[in-house]
């Protein structure tokens, strides 16, 4: 059954037998191995605002402009 066939079983369900379908399904990702591509106890770079001076200046000519 492919997912085009089962979606629209799936919106025929009641929330609460929707929640439980969706909690299966967790539960099941929880289980697979290899679901997440980041490793334990490895630190990765992510971009943030902080220190972004050039956004904050593009952020503050547009609500010169707004005003």
């Amino acid at each position: 059954m492919t997912l085009n066939e089962l979606l629209p079983v799936v919106r025929k369900l009641s929330v609460s037998e929707k929640l439980k379908l969706i909690r299966i399904l967790a539960e099941e990702l929880d289980t697979n191995e290899d679901i997440s591509p980041l490793e334990p106890f490895k630190t990765y770079d992510l971009p943030t605002p902080y220190n972004s001076f050039g956004a904050g200046e593009i952020l503050m000519q547009t609500l010169k402009q707004s005003e």
